[in-house]
C-alpha cells in the first residue's frame, strides 16, 4: 500500500511538473481599464507565474464599448487559446457567445472573474454545477453592509444618490439589490443613469440638491469616469462613497469592498487547476469573502465629511 502511494505522489508530482512546462495560450478580454480590473489582471499573472507557469498572453482591452468586446472574443477565436480569461460581464457574455458558435473553442475553457451575477448574464445555469466549460470567480457585493457602513457615516441618511449603465447585466443586478435594501432601511434613492463614461458627470450634476450622499456600485461605466463624480462632490460638499476600494484611492470617502488583487489570484488558482486538468464545468463558481474598509481623509476633508473614530480603528487601508 505504501509503496502504491508512493508512485501515485510521483505520478502526480510528474504531471503537475509537465502541466508547468508547458506554454499555455492565454487570452484576455478585459471590458474596460480601471484600476479595480487592472488589479484582477495583474493578481491573476502574478499568481501563475509564482507557481511557475509558463503563459504567452493575448490582451485585449474593449474600453468600454460592447461592440469591441464582441470584436476581440472573435478575434480571440484566432489565437486558438488554451484558456480565455473574461474580465467584467460584458466581456464575459461577448466570449461565450464567441466560443457558442465558434467549433473550433468548444472544449476551450472560459475563466471569468470581477462577474456580480453569473447566473443573470446567462453566463452559467447553476453556480455550484456550471456545466459546460465556463466558470469562474463572483464579486457581488454584501449591499446591506455597504449601506449601513454609509449611515454610520450619516445616521440620519434620507436621500441616497447612485448612477449606473443600465445596460451592464451586473449594474442592473446591483440596482436592484440596492433599492430592495434601501426601502428596508428607508431610504430614499435617486437615480442617475450613464450609459457611456462620457456621460458620467452630467449624470453626477444631475443628483446635486437631491441627495444627502453618492454611492458607485462596481459599474464598469462609472468607475472609468470616477473623477468626474469626485470633482462634483468636492464642488458640491456630498460625500462620496465606492463599492470597491481601488475608488478610495481615486477620491471616494470610503469603501467596504474586495481586494481585486487577490480576486484576480483567486482566479490564477483556478486556472492552475484547469491546467491540472480539472473540467471548469465541474468547478463551483467561486466568490471573495473577505471585505477590506478603505477611508480617504483627504476626501472627507474636501466634502466637509467627519469619520467617526470606530471605523478609523477598524479601517484596513487610510489615505492621508
Amino acid at each position: 500500500m505504501r509503496r502504491f502511494l508512493f508512485f501515485l505522489g510521483v505520478l502526480v508530482f510528474s504531471w503537475a511538473s509537465l502541466a508547468q512546462a508547458k506554454t499555455y495560450v492565454v487570452s484576455v478580454n478585459q471590458f474596460v481599464e480601471h484600476p479595480a480590473l487592472d488589479a484582477v489582471l495583474k493578481g491573476f499573472q502574478d499568481y501563475l507565474k509564482e507557481n511557475k507557469f509558463q503563459i504567452k498572453y493575448y490582451i485585449h482591452n474593449a474600453q468600454g464599448n460592447m461592440a469591441t468586446a464582441n470584436q476581440i472574443a472573435q478575434q480571440i477565436v484566432g489565437e486558438h487559446p488554451d484558456l480565455i480569461l473574461a474580465i467584467a460581464t460584458p466581456s464575459a457574455q461577448a466570449c461565450a457567445q464567441a466560443i457558442k458558435k465558434s467549433p473550433q473553442l468548444q472544449d476551450t475553457p472560459l475563466l471569468f472573474t470581477a462577474i456580480t451575477d453569473p447566473i443573470g448574464a446567462g453566463l452559467v445555469r447553476d453556480l455550484k454545477k456550471p456545466g459546460k466549460n465556463i466558470t469562474g470567480v463572483s464579486d457581488l457585493l454584501p449591499i446591506d453592509q455597504h449601506l449601513k457602513m454609509v449611515k454610520t457615516f450619516y445616521p440620519d441618511l434620507k436621500a441616497l444618490g447612485i448612477i449606473y449603465n443600465p445596460g451592464e447585466a451586473n449594474s442592473k443586478t446591483l440596482v436592484r439589490l440596492i433599492r430592495k435594501q434601501a426601502a428596508k432601511m428607508k431610504i430614499q434613492l435617486q437615480e442617475a443613469i450613464a450609459t457611456k463614461s462620457s456621460e458620467v458627470y452630467q449624470a453626477a450634476q444631475s443628483l446635486v440638491g437631491r441627495v444627502d450622499a453618492i454611492y458607485i456600485p462596481t459599474d464598469n461605466t462609472v468607475i472609468s469616469s470616477f473623477e468626474s463624480v469626485v470633482k462634483v462632490c468636492e464642488q458640491n460638499k456630498i460625500p462620496l462613497f465606492a463599492g470597491d476600494v481601488d475608488s478610495v484611492a481615486r477620491g471616494a470617502v470610503a469603501a467596504l469592498g474586495f481586494d481585486y488583487y487577490q480576486h484576480g489570484r483567486q482566479t490564477g488558482a483556478m486556472a492552475k487547476r484547469i491546467f491540472l486538468g480539472e473540467k471548469p464545468g465541474d468547478m463551483p463558481v467561486e466568490t471573495q469573502k473577505k471585505l477590506k474598509l478603505a477611508i480617504n481623509l483627504k476626501a472627507a476633508k474636501a466634502m466637509h465629511v467627519t469619520v467617526p473614530e470606530k471605523l478609523l480603528q477598524q479601517a484596513d487601508k487610510i489615505y492621508r
